[in-house]
């Protein structure tokens, strides 16, 4: 009651042309429809409006109808124009608002005319005025609204043919409903007249009795065709009144029967209608018919296209097929022509075993040959090797015996000169007349200075010598040792490549296996899987054999990889050694510096007056002499050494290289051997290999040095 009250306050607000005052004014439905059309003015046109009977009065069915039209145009704005559908909402019921003016009713029809109106596009203005309004009004108006918006969904769309199926339907209900409201309209016209033709029918009856009650009256009086006198007067009246009624009769029965005529036509539309309706739903069945044959069919479409590309693969297949076909005669060929190969290859097997007996003197002549020759070069390696050290010590003692000469008389000169200087110094002092001392200061310089000098040249120049000897040597030490290096590498870079290329014939001989085993896959049921066999087995001789000399090649590689790491590490060695010794030369010629020094200060202080005081430092000097010969005869003794230990690791590396080489040659010969004896039986070949671990020579032993 609360609801329809405010929104009546609410609708007074449109300001329509009907009275809505009162809810009894509302229940017609045209001020409701007035509202609407102030709403939208384009959905809500005048040809909607004209549908709407303003005149109902008091006839509760022609308010219903009203209501009934109102309450559709309503809900298809809202899914038509506001794209809205309400659900969940009880929809008011037209027939109490019409009949018997219920309030509750009219106020959720008002509430449905409210979301119109806060839902269209001039919804600002509704709402400013809602807030306008009172409070309690304002409350109750903002709860209808949110009410009406939790029961709001979106409408989502369709197809075209269905939204237009739809829309025609709608159209043809809209029809029917309104020829049912003409109809109900004409019924109740029918019946008004009805009802007027039974009070006119009783209005005769009843003046037909007064009519013979007065031609009766009339007889008993006077006479009726008398016009002057009363009766005849009442008889005219009656007579004319009798006529206007006959008329209005005649009248109501012709309209009587237009309406009967129009009511059949009517039903005759409304016929034709429910026909039409009949005739679309049963097009919207067909058309959904339609659409599940064409599911059907695009089903179908899609399993023929998976179809036919099974048949292209089916096709390629066939395609593949030949060229298997192919192939297997072509391997069929190649089959034949191994069987050739395996009839050559005997034959020449059977050969081979005639000159196998040629073949093992051979063996043997090589293998005694080869010992003897290693016997003969270890005796002339050791020959060698002492002829050379006694050589060497030879060399030595003569260079010792000239040195130790050349000393000898040095020696000799140095004490003579010290006699001739002492004599030469008594002389001075004992003379009469003595010199200053800057005199003798200067003769003692120049009898003393260049002797001592010339000494001390000499000594530098021997160290000199010492140093180009011995950078010398180590020059020539470094020289070798790195072209043992350049062989060591260029050996490992042949042994690698030869490992390479034998790693490609063992993956060809692989891929032969293969393609050999594939064969007798396919060919597993013919009768020549023997030859194939033979082959097979051959394939798998020779990829053994490659794998043996693989085997072989890596381990050479492994026994040259210490030797050529001993060797860097030795060169490096002797370059740390060279660098020491670049030191303690250096040290050396600073010490002789040093001694230099120390002489000139003592020849400056030598004053020919204190001879007698001078003779422990010349013999100072002379110690310090006689060290720096013994250290020059040290370092002598350790370059001997040096070279002595040179040339005994040049012949370690020598004979090291030699035997290196030897045993290579010896398994190179071994390796050509098997390969000739191939087609030897087995105990043939643990024959041979047994000989030959008996036949094969040890490694040379180097020669030590004594």
């Amino acid at each position: 009651m609360e609801l329809c009250e405010s929104l009546l306050t609410w609708i007074q607000t449109f300001e329509v042309e009907a009275p809505c005052q009162t809810v009894e004014d509302l229940t017609s439905g045209v001020v409701m429809a007035q509202a609407l059309q102030k709403i939208d003015s384009v959905y809500f046109n005048d040809s909607w409006i004209s549908r709407i009977k303003s005149e109902v009065g008091d006839n509760w069915r022609l308010k219903v109808s009203n209501l009934k039209k109102i309450l559709k145009g309503i809900l298809d704005y809202n899914q038509e124009v506001l794209g809205q559908q309400i659900n969940d909402f009880t929809l008011p019921d037209v027939n109490l608002i019409g009949e018997h003016s219920d309030a509750a009713e009219l106020g959720r029809m008002l509430q449905l005319i409210l979301g119109c109106a806060v839902s269209c596009e001039q919804k600002q203005e509704y709402i400013q005025t809602i807030m306008i309004m009172e409070e309690s009004v304002q409350h109750v108006v903002m709860t209808a609204i949110q009410e009406l918006m939790s029961k709001e969904t979106p409408v989502t769309g369709g197809n075209d043919s269905y939204v237009d199926l739809d829309r025609q339907l709608k159209k043809t209900v809209e029809e029917l409903n309104d020829a049912l409201a003409t109809k109900e309209e004409i019924a109740q016209r029918c019946r008004e007249l009805d009802m007027q033709v039974a009070a006119l029918q009783e209005e005769k009856s009843s003046l037909l009795a007064e009519n013979q009650v007065l031609m009766e009256r009339l007889n008993q009086s006077d006479s009726i065709e008398d016009v002057n006198s009363p009766a005849g007067r009442r008889h005219l009246q009656l007579q004319t009144q009798l006529e206007q009624l006959q008329e209005e009769t005649f009248r109501l029965e012709a309209a009587k029967d237009d309406y009967r005529i129009r009511c059949e036509e009517l039903e005759k539309e409304l016929l034709d209608v429910r026909s039409q309706n009949e005739e679309l739903t049963s097009l919207a069945d067909e058309a959904q018919s339609l659409k599940d044959e064409m599911d059907v069919l695009r089903h179908s479409s899609d399993k023929v296209s998976k179809l036919e590309g099974m048949v292209e693969y089916y096709k390629k297949k066939l395609e593949d097929l030949g060229v298997l076909r192919r192939q297997v005669k072509l391997l069929e060929e190649k089959n034949t022509m191994y069987m050739q190969n395996t009839v050559t290859l005997e034959e020449e097997l059977r050969k081979a075993n005639a000159t196998k007996g040629q073949v093992e003197t051979y063996k043997r002549q090589v293998v005694e040959l080869q010992n003897r020759l290693s016997e003969e070069s270890k005796k002339a390696d050791k020959m060698e090797f002492e002829y050379k050290r006694l050589k060497e010590k030879v060399d030595s003692l003569q260079k010792e015996k000239d040195r130790m000469r050349t000393e000898r008389d040095s020696l000799k000169e140095t004490i003579e000169e010290l006699h001739c200087v002492q004599a030469q110094e008594g002389q001075l002092t004992s003379s009469l007349f003595p010199l200053s001392s800057e005199g003798s200061d200067s003769l003692a310089a120049e009898i003393t200075t260049p002797e001592i000098r010339e000494h001390l040249i000499r000594l530098q120049h021997e160290n000199k010598m010492l140093k180009l000897a011995q950078e010398g040597s180590d020059n020539e030490k470094i020289a070798l040792l790195q072209s043992l290096l350049e062989d060591a590498n260029s050996r490992k870079n042949e042994l690698e490549t030869e490992n390479r290329l034998i790693n490609q014939r063992l993956m060809e001989g692989q891929s032969q296996v293969e393609e050999l085993q594939k064969n007798l896959q396919e060919q597993g049921s013919k009768a020549d899987d023997c030859s194939v066999l033979k082959c097979l087995f051959s394939t798998r001789e020779k990829l053994r054999e490659l794998n043996n000399e693989l085997l072989k090649k890596n381990a050479l590689i492994d026994d040259m990889e210490p030797k050529y790491n001993a060797t860097s590490q030795r060169v490096e060695e002797l370059e740390d050694a060279l660098k020491k010794k670049d030191d303690d030369m250096k040290q050396m010629e600073e010490r002789y510096k040093k001694y230099l020094e120390k002489a000139k200060s003592v020849i400056r202080t030598l004053d020919p007056k204190q001879n007698q005081g001078s003779g422990p430092e010349v013999q100072a000097l002379k110690n310090q002499l006689q060290e720096k010969d013994r250290m020059l005869h040290s370092l002598e003794k350790e370059m001997d050494k040096t070279r002595s230990q040179r040339d005994y690791e040049e012949k370690l590396i020598v004979s090291a290289w030699y035997n290196m080489g030897m045993s290579l040659q010896k398994k190179a010969a071994e390796d050509r051997l098997a390969n000739t004896g191939s087609g030897q039986s087995f105990l043939a070949r643990q024959r041979q290999a047994t000989s030959t671990r008996r036949s094969y020579p040890g490694h040379v032993q180097p020669a030590t040095a004594r």
